[in-house]
This record gives C-alpha cells, structure tokens and sequence, in this order.
C-alpha cells in the first residue's frame, strides 16, 4: 500500500518508532518496529522533522488504536522534502494561532484537515448549484471581469489600466447577464468572482469574492426567481448532506435540509416588524445590519426558519435598473435572500422597458452616456427577466457557522491583505 502525504507527529519509543501522516484521507499511523526493518528506513527515519512530505510503501495491518484503525508497516520510505525547523505555524491546531498568522501562513493552516473539509464542503455547494442548474434548463455562461464603466456606480471600484484608457474590475456580473438574456439565451447562470473596494472590516466582507449567479427570462414577477433561488439551496444542502458527512462530523455541523417554500418578508409590513424590536424607521428607508438579525429571529421564532427573503425594498435605496412595483412605485420588486442573519444574495425583476429605463436612469441623477452601453439594447425587444447572485464564501460560513468568513476563502482579499 502507498501512503504521501505530511508527518504531523513523530514518536521515539526505541524499539517502536511511530510517525502520524497527515494525508488527503485523514490521518494514518506509520509503524516501524527497529527489529524487523532495513536500518536504511531507520535512517530515513532519523532525518524526518515534522512536516516533511514523504510517501511510504508497505503493509497495511488492522490495529483499533490506530486514527483509522489500521497501520502501515513501511517497506520503503521516500523523502520527496525535509521541513526546515522551527515552523512558522503549528498545522496539527494544539498550538492555537491568529486568524491573521494562519492566513499568512495559508498553506500550512491549510493541512489541518478541518480546515481543509471547509473547502471539500464549498466544492460540493458549487457541484450541488450546477447539477440543479444543468438538469434545469440553464446555460453556463461567462461574462467579463473588465469593464468600461463601474457595473453599479459608485465608488466602490478597482481602476484597472487597459493600455490607454482606465478600467475596473466588475462589482458584479449582472449587466452582462442580462445582456445575455436579451441575445435570446433565456436561462443562464454564471460562476466567478467579482470585486468592491470597501474598506470594510467587518467578519462578512471581502474585497474579492465568488459568486453563482442567475439570470432567467420570461418570468411573471420576482416571486418566480425565488422560487429557482430556494430550490438551488436545497440542491446545494443536499449535496454536502451526500457528500460530506465524514467532514460535517468533523466540523460538528447538524446540517438540516429546510422546508419550502422559504418565508418572504416584505416591505412595508417589515417597517412593523422591525418597529415591535424597537428599530424604527420612516417609509423609504433602509434597514441596518441589526436589522438583519432581527428579522432572522423573528423568522426563526414565527416559521422555525433559518433561509428567508425580503421583498419589495424601497426604490430609492435599489440602484436603477430594478423594477418598480407599477401600482405603487415606493417599492421595487427587490429581494434579499437571508440565512442565519446575514444577507447571501441580492435580487428580483429586472426593468425590461426602455423608457422606465430611461426614467429611473434620470431619476437616479445617472449620466445617461455612462449607462448608454447597457441601456441600449432595450430598445430592440427584451422580455421580462429577473436573476440573483448567491455569494458562495457567504453560504459556506453561514451553512458551517464559522465566525469569519475569511475562514471560507483559500487566500482571502481584504484592504489589508494581498498576499500570500
């Protein structure tokens, strides 16, 4: 048998000589009795530190102690690197580091399988969402990180330098979905990442993160786009459900598959709700952070729910392109969907008619040149069309209850950290 991996523990008992291999499996003994092998293993043995990379071949025995219930008895080792001493970074987790030492030394922080089962479990959110989104009709499609003008305005941008001229990096992919739609392609979804230069410090934010987002057309109302945004969730849960239940274990994580259809709030009645915890507000406004949790616990107590949506937000906190609601224009047809207390996603029907276009784009104060690229097209015949984007380091923190969600990401973005 062949075992590669990294030594995360080495014991000398004389006679017996024990090293614990840390490998894409888990954790596997390796067992040299000093009477019954060649004294080039022992060798070999002597020279190892921990966290060396080897592979070993030999004879896998049954032994209950053991951290899989068997060992190896090595009939040859290969040293493919010997770790310098002392580590930066103890990756077995006794010896407890920062967040921010574990991101600098990412790499090492990584072999601990903890934290590397967050990651096996965030594959499988994405396998779960492209499965149900394959089997559903909807094209993969890839829409571009560079753009000639900031997706949504504002300042929260990353100027990128395009050979003459000033670019940035998408806050979004939305625009170019909806495009997309209007080209006749009327379910898509796209995966990759987008960008906002927040200086932001919070445990939620990142400058860089990954989204799945959807765009599908001819929809009736946005009731319709959460409709395919819950049954994605569900896809996604069960998914880690099937696939992860030795990595769920280990993070001691009781993952339950929600009911549908997922609760939906919706303004102006949340105004009321938000008003019996003592958050008032006046019609029009948006709600805080708090406010979030809020409704999060109050969803909890009234549904026995963790997902839920919010509805109809004011229009004059949504940027232009969302549609308004006809009969009454205060309110857009704009959701949230929520987990756990924080916000995951982002939106609802988009506006399809050129001339409201036109008129949120103004009312708005939005220079009509800077948005003619996209506006355009919707002179020429676009059906009705609504979308989201789920952020996937979000869903992974929320769904695994970890604290931060820099904990979710590989080599996270923030304003302080570029590197590694």
């Amino acid at each position: 048998m062949q075992i590669k991996g990294f030594i995360d523990e080495i014991r000398d008992l004389g006679g017996i000589k024990f090293f614990k291999m840390n490998t894409s499996e888990g954790y596997i003994q390796i067992t040299i009795n000093k009477n019954q092998v060649d004294n080039k293993i022992l060798e070999k043995f002597n020279s190892l530190t921990r966290q060396s990379c080897i592979i070993v071949e030999g004879k896998k025995v049954d032994n209950p102690k053991a951290p899989q219930g068997f060992e190896i008895l090595p009939e040859d080792i290969k040293i493919l690197s010997i770790a310098h001493t002392p580590l930066p970074l103890d990756p077995s987790g006794k010896t407890q580091a920062e967040l921010d030492t574990r991101l600098d030394w990412r790499s090492l922080d990584l072999r601990h399988p903890r934290n590397r089962a967050i990651f096996k479990i965030q594959s499988k959110i994405v396998q779960g969402m492209t499965e149900y989104l394959n089997e559903n009709g909807f094209m993969q499609v890839f829409t571009p990180c560079l753009m000639g003008a900031a997706s949504e305005g504002g300042s929260e941008v990353f100027p990128v330098a395009y050979f003459d001229k000033e670019a940035f990096l998408r806050q979004d992919p939305q625009l170019h979905r909806e495009l997309t739609i209007l080209g006749g392609i009327e379910k898509l979804f796209d995966l990759g990442p987008s960008w906002r230069a927040e200086l932001s410090h919070t445990t939620r934010h990142l400058c860089e993160h990954r989204a799945c987002a959807v765009e599908l057309a001819f929809i009736k109302d946005e009731y319709d786009v959460m409709k395919v945004e819950q049954e994605l969730m569900i896809a996604a849960i069960k998914k880690v459900k099937q696939d992860c239940e030795k990595e769920l274990e280990l993070l001691e994580v009781d993952l339950q598959v929600p009911k549908l259809p997922f609760p939906i709030l919706e303004f102006p009645k949340v105004y009321d709700i938000l008003a019996e915890f003592g958050k008032k507000y006046e019609v029009g406004e948006d709600y805080d952070r708090e406010s979030e949790v809020i409704l999060w616990k109050y969803v909890k107590e009234k549904y026995k729910a963790d997902f839920f949506f919010v509805n109809r937000f004011p229009f004059a906190v949504k940027p232009f392109y969302v549609m308004r609601v006809d009969e009454d224009p205060t309110w857009a047809r704009s959701v949230d969907m929520i987990y756990k207390g924080v916000e995951l996603s982002s939106g609802g029907q988009r506006e399809h008619r050129y001339e409201k276009l036109i008129e949120q784009v103004k009312e708005k104060k939005i220079n009509l040149d800077s948005v003619e690229w996209f506006v355009k097209f919707f002179k020429y015949g676009a059906p009705t069309l609504g979308g989201f984007a789920v952020g996937l380091e979000r869903l992974t923190m929320q769904m695994l209850d970890i604290k931060n969600v820099r904990e979710a990401v590989l080599f996270p973005r923030t304003p302080e950290r570029l590197l590694p």
